[in-house]
């Protein structure tokens, strides 16, 4: 999707962009081998192929974190399909009361991370996993899960593109929560989870502190790594409806 894009360019209105496609003009290419194009000037077209150029080369050169300031963050999405060999899924849980981070855990699309204070978080081995990866794709990330962890752990996240789920659930109808979405797509979750702590992980969390029983530690592992494989199915659900 993000090779059929247009509106970082400047002046070019989502309107804009649609009478592009409408013209033929699907993609860059389509745009650059084009002598004219309806509504857009030749200084302008000139200009613009300059962009798309640059724009081009900073793509294949796998630099997503050029597009930070380039598309609005509501439209991350649009990078999903390219990077998705380079994605990586993160969900966070906090402690009610002090605010720590209880459990981080990381999906590659092929393998998990998750990673528990007091067990196995270490920071310096979190940020060097996550600069393996061009985009972040979360649910609420944006409002929460990157600010509280920028606050908290100055230069932990890499600077790169945080697609949030959230923002394009909400765009295609999909209203609430992680978990009323996963129910509205038919995402089925673990009962056992969800009868011994009404699906409420920092409950799991404090049982396994309070008791020092690796079952629960067992749970509070499969309970994140849930919510992070769930995050793959519900970006392939968004980046297809809204393309």
């Amino acid at each position: 999707m993000i090779r059929k894009s247009f509106i970082f360019l400047p002046g070019i209105s989502y309107n804009l962009e649609k009478s592009l496609w409408n013209q033929g003009i699907l993609n860059w290419n389509d745009f650059l081998k084009s002598k004219k194009i309806k509504g857009i000037s030749t200084k302008r077209k000139n200009i613009y192929n300059l962009i798309l150029n640059k724009v081009k080369s900073e793509l294949f050169s796998l630099n997503s974190d050029y597009f930070i300031d380039k598309l609005p963050s509501s439209e991350n999405w649009r990078l999903y399909k390219f990077f998705e060999n380079e994605v990586v899924f993160l969900d966070i849980e906090v402690e009610h009361v002090t605010k720590d981070v209880t459990v981080i855990g990381l999906f590659d699309g092929i393998d998990t991370k998750i990673m528990i204070r007091g067990y196995n978080l270490d920071m310096k081995v979190l940020k060097q996993e996550l600069l393996k990866y061009k985009l972040i794709v979360t649910y609420n990330g944006s409002t929460f899960d990157i600010p509280f962890l920028n606050k908290r752990y100055p230069g932990l996240i890499p600077k790169i593109p945080c697609f949030d789920l959230k923002v394009g659930c909400r765009r295609l109808g999909l209203i609430g929560g992680l978990k009323e979405v996963e129910k509205k797509l038919n995402i089925k979750r673990s009962q056992i989870i969800k009868k011994l702590t009404n699906g409420d992980p920092y409950l799991l969390y404090r049982m396994w502190k309070g008791s020092g029983d690796n079952y629960y530690l067992k749970l509070l592992v499969e309970y994140n790594e849930e919510d992070v494989i769930n995050l793959k199915k519900i970006a392939n659900y968004v980046s297809k409806n809204l393309s």
